[in-house]
């Protein structure tokens, strides 16, 4: 790369405006008094694009919209400081609601409009329609000619409806013949999709993975060997998210498993998002895959403890940065191809 400016991409194609509310309990089939409403622009990637624009890092969020939804994503991400240039579709970007219950709210679940958070219990529409014009437009306008300046991309989310069920291995192979590695954190047939072009990083849950992989892959039942797997089928390291377990990793030949020191309670919806910036930070840095786990584990464990998605507590981040120590763990995985 030249002495261009290192900048991160994101990609969100199912980008989402997201809504929540707090409760102070959540009573299935009863009458809710909500307590606050937050309403942001959101979906993987956005999330992603937050956190690293939150640790100082040069981003662009990239993406789809359309409607009112999309207008007020838009408007969200230019008040957050957020670079972007999502393409116009005519349908409506989507929402999703996530309802906090603060009854259930721990030690580390951090303040929100005046209440501590606990349970989320999540609602999330379906995408718009893309057209074949639409998804083409995306690709020619917004991220080819972003590509330019990028150090790493981060292709994130669902795959809404009329997207072409291959299109992160197009994105990837965009990335690879402009020399940025891409990061891949998707679900079933999207990942196994992108598996055939050879990603630099994966980073799925272990259920994503399992679903990715398929029955015909024999795909293994414990999440250690889901990496190792991930990387026989393509991808040149994978990371798998197992939740407070924290993640395990096949990287440059490596096997890794790493957990947070301590439980953290909270809402876990962009801790995975939170992952995603700490590891796409890593390839634009070319960091060692210990000290990038490490970083991951850490940066995720302290989005649990923030309000919303997108968001993270620093203070944990910075404790549990210092406390953590990867360990080596197995016989070496396969080399990746």
């Amino acid at each position: 790369m030249s002495d261009r400016a290192r900048v991160i991409l994101t990609v969100t194609l199912n980008a989402a405006l997201d809504v929540t509310y707090v409760v102070d309990a959540l009573r299935p089939g009863t009458t809710h008094r909500v307590r606050s409403v937050a309403e942001r622009a959101g979906g993987k990637g956005v999330n992603t694009a937050r956190v690293l624009t939150h640790l100082g890092e040069e981003t662009l969020a990239l993406g789809l919209a359309g409607g009112a939804a999309g207008a007020a994503l838009r408007a969200d991400l230019d008040a957050s400081g957020i670079p972007h240039r999502f393409a116009p579709v005519a349908g409506q970007t989507r929402r999703t609601l996530a309802v906090v219950s603060r009854e259930h709210a721990g030690e580390h679940a951090g303040e929100h409009a005046g209440g501590r958070r606990g349970e989320v219990t999540g609602l999330w529409e379906p995408g718009p329609v893309v057209t074949d014009e639409e998804w083409q437009a995306f690709v020619r306008d917004c991220f080819t000619p972003a590509l330019d300046r990028a150090s790493a991309v981060v292709l994130s989310g669902s795959l809404p409806p009329g997207v072409p069920g291959d299109a992160y291995t197009q994105l990837v192979r965009l990335a690879a013949e402009a020399g940025v590695p891409a990061l891949v954190d998707a679900d079933g047939p999207a990942l196994r999709a992108a598996l055939t072009a050879a990603p630099a990083l994966v980073k799925p849950n272990a259920e994503e993975a399992r679903r990715a992989l398929g029955a015909a892959t024999a795909a293994p039942e414990l999440p250690a060997g889901l990496p190792a797997a991930l990387v026989a089928a393509g991808a040149r390291a994978a990371v798998v998210s197992a939740g407070a377990d924290g993640l395990t990793a096949c990287w440059n030949g490596e096997r890794l498993r790493l957990a947070p020191p301590r439980a953290v309670s909270g809402n876990p919806t962009g801790a995975g998002d939170a992952a995603s910036a700490a590891l796409a930070l890593a390839l634009a840095r070319d960091t060692p895959p210990a000290e990038a786990l490490a970083d991951a584990v850490a940066l995720s464990a302290a989005a649990v403890a923030a309000p919303l998605a997108g968001d993270f507590d620093p203070d944990l981040y910075a404790e549990l940065t210092a406390l953590l120590r990867t360990e080596l763990e197995l016989p070496p995985c396969p080399s990746s191809r």
